[in-house]
């Protein structure tokens, strides 16, 4: 039971902060909250919303924005999100219904969704490196109190419901890297994908990084390869073409996911080409690497509200520190119990493992990028879906360093600090976020 005590810390302070920001956050002053609301106004109404001409309105939406969303504007009309897939907003239906539409009680389901990424977050951890508990409780910090990830887990936003799928998704298929020979773990995986199929286009990253897993487990076993794709892509596929065959009656022609219906209409955004003319290549990719980055950690409201640049150079110094830390750490990461002195000493995650975290990430990486060579989208947050990994990392490369000053100031236990102070330095930013930086200026 002791063990569960600083994860149900964690989980009780992040839900704490959590309903600060759900309940201190202007009304619709998260990214797209508006247009994620209408969605399940449109379910409650008896109606599956079908993307159409006139769900976007650049020049209304920038206008509403602009005003701060202020009571003469009818958020009404924003509903360009309707060409998401419906299983978030399934779940926000009955919650609509039984509170009369209030957008409170759907950031707090939000909220909730995210606490189960929070825990799933540290399961992947201690699954990984179940000798350092110390990096399960620092992963879970991380996810739990990163501000930006906080601002959105505390709105109304699909995000919640596919980042927990994918965390799911991720803890069951490193387990089966473990138990290769359990089938049972692939039709769960094959259930949660179809489910992910249903919830959000994020969640398809985690298609390839399944199959490569079972090809990489399985190497030259053919047909055992195939059974395993089988057990998982069989629910999965019959659950998405619930969707898909939706998509095709009503748009017509391939588009199984509504995409280019959803190009179609979204007309007026700003392109990438323009900036290209505007600013130039080094201009456009120093704006690109810089609003990412920042907006990463933290840009609230509709990417208006920034932080102190001294406060993003800080965050750039703990990446820093990370990253060299993440390096150094197959060279001073501590040996197994038990282990011969001829341990090598390095962190004790297969290649597998590791290639399925680092593909997640590249994957993430490289749809946020793809969909900015076309759209000017340098959010962030668009990186949340390879959150888990990245902050499993944090913690490892932080670890490093903390294992090296443990080790010459001989005080074994000095990693258990470090969870501890990356959460109160974390729930300080996020207060600091809250009542200094958003509200100011929202």
């Amino acid at each position: 039971m002791h063990k569960s005590i600083p994860l149900l810390i964690i989980l009780i302070t992040y839900l704490g902060v959590g309903i600060l920001f759900a309940r201190q956050t202007p009304a619709w002053q998260s990214p797209d909250e508006p247009a994620h609301y209408n969605y399940v106004r449109q379910l409650a109404d008896g109606r599956l919303p079908v993307m159409t001409w006139g769900d976007y309105n650049e020049a209304y939406r920038n206008e509403v924005v602009s005003s701060r969303f202020a009571p003469e504007y009818d958020i009404a009309p924003i509903t360009y999100e309707d060409w998401q897939p419906p299983l978030y907003y399934l779940l926000q239906t009955p919650v609509f219904l039984l509170t009369g539409g209030s957008l409170m009680a759907m950031r707090l389901l939000s909220l909730v969704l995210g606490a189960g990424v929070v825990v799933l977050a540290y399961a992947i951890a201690r699954l990984l490196l179940p000798q350092q508990a110390w990096v399960g409780w620092s992963t879970a910090v991380l996810v739990a109190f990163l501000p930006q990830h906080l601002h959105m887990m505390a709105s109304a936003n699909n995000d919640a419901l596919a980042e927990l799928l994918i965390a799911a998704l991720l803890l069951l298929l490193l387990k089966w890297t473990q138990q290769p020979e359990t089938s049972r773990l692939l039709w769960w995986l094959g259930l949660l994908l179809g489910l992910g199929f249903l919830t959000k286009g994020t969640v398809y990253l985690m298609a390839p990084v399944i199959a490569a897993a079972i090809v990489w487990q399985k190497w030259r076993q053919w047909e055992q390869i195939a059974w395993d794709g089988l057990r998982v892509f069989a629910p999965a596929f019959l659950l998405g073409a619930l969707w898909w065959g939706r998509n095709v009656a009503v748009y017509g022609g391939l588009d199984i996911l509504g995409k280019t219906q959803h190009d179609a209409v979204v007309v007026g955004q700003i392109r990438t080409a323009e900036w290209m003319a505007q600013y130039g290549l080094g201009g456009t990719v120093t704006r690109f690497l810089q609003t990412t980055f920042n907006s990463f950690w933290g840009q609230f409201g509709w990417m208006a509200v920034p932080m102190p640049a001294r406060m993003y150079g800080l965050l750039l110094l703990l990446v820093a520190m990370a990253v060299t830390g993440f390096m150094l750490a197959p060279f001073v990461w501590p040996a197994p119990p038990g282990a011969s002195q001829r341990w090598l000493r390095r962190l004790p995650i297969s290649n597998l493992q590791c290639t399925i975290l680092a593909l997640l990430t590249l994957l993430t990486v490289a749809l946020h990028v793809g969909y900015n060579l076309t759209f000017v989208q340098h959010q962030g947050r668009y990186l949340f879906p390879a959150l888990i990994p990245l902050m499993l990392g944090t913690a490892v490369g932080l670890g490093a360093w903390v294992i090296i000053m443990a080790e010459k100031v001989r005080q074994p236990h000095l990693p258990y600090l470090l969870p501890v102070g990356l959460g109160v330095a974390f729930v300080l930013l996020d207060l600091a976020a809250l009542y200094r930086y958003m509200l100011p200026n929202l």
